[in-house]
């Protein structure tokens, strides 16, 4: 028979999970890979390692930085844009 659509509550409820889980990713994770890759192209950070740089980059998203919180929410856009694009493909074939 196949698999009943989905309620708009259970797309929702999935798509947040999603948003949060990714959040999470470009809170934690995205700032630890632009520490160790900035580090090796640029040198050492001019502060006093990795905690004075997160302390720089959260101090900027909680300002509202518009450069910072793309930066942290770029991993749930990527995301989006893929299936963006699948959709479309799916679509126009």
């Amino acid at each position: 028979m196949g698999s009943t659509p989905k309620t708009i509550r259970q797309r929702i409820t999935i798509e947040l999970g999603l948003f949060f889980g990714l959040l999470f990713v470009g809170l934690v994770l995205v700032p630890v890979a632009i520490y160790l890759v900035g580090g090796k192209v640029f040198g050492e950070y001019a502060g006093n390692g990795y905690r004075e740089f997160f302390s720089d980059l959260s101090a900027k998203v909680r300002s509202g930085d518009r450069v910072s919180w793309f930066l942290v929410i770029s991993p749930y856009l990527t995301i989006l844009v893929l299936r963006l694009v699948a959709w479309g493909w799916r679509r126009t074939s």
